[in-house]
């Protein structure tokens, strides 16, 4: 569905924005990305001068809609998926679009010490209220490779940083 520039155009947007948003909400410093290859992480930086990889996720709902998002032409019967999509909650898509990803990339296994997960999400139907509305029901697989799991909730300036795992981040008051 990508190219891998658009992949890594977005990835390095992501990264961008995740590390201007963590850098505001820890006060820790976040420097210096780099790309990488496919046994690594999507991307690595330095936090406080030590190496962190970072795994980019983008959080669309459906490839449908993920089609309209990224501005790909839609034949008649993808715009009538599209309508479909529209009568069925916005909760219950983000819900099971966010616990598919998560999902997905549990069983994936990286070439780093220590890799956290960044998902983006470029839904414009969700917002940060509903990202925290259903934390309760997120269902973060125990088994995964990720040391810390954040979500961006929207691609625009004045998103919101919240934190998805472990559970004691979200405690903290970082969610």
């Amino acid at each position: 569905m990508q190219s891998n520039s658009e992949k890594h155009r977005l990835e390095h947007q992501a990264a961008k924005q995740f590390m201007r948003l963590y850098e505001q909400k820890m006060g820790l410093t976040m420097r210096h990305i780099w790309h990488n290859e496919p046994a690594k992480p999507d991307v690595s930086c330095y936090l406080n001068e030590q190496r962190l990889d970072l795994e980019i996720a983008h959080l669309y709902g459906s490839e449908i809609e993920a089609m309209q998002i990224l501005g790909r032409d839609l034949d008649d019967s993808t715009r009538e998926e599209l309508i479909a999509l529209l009568n069925s909650p916005a909760e219950t898509r983000l819900l099971t679009a966010l616990n598919r990803l998560l999902n997905n990339k549990s069983v994936k296994t990286y070439d780093s010490e220590r890799v956290w997960l960044v998902i983006r999400n470029l839904n414009p139907l969700w917002s940060t209220k509903d990202i925290k509305q259903l934390y309760p029901k997120l269902q973060v697989p125990l088994s995964q490779p990720f040391e810390q799991i954040w979500l961006i909730s929207a691609q625009h300036n004045d998103a919101d940083l919240i934190a998805l795992f472990p559970a004691k981040l979200a405690k903290q008051g970082l969610f």
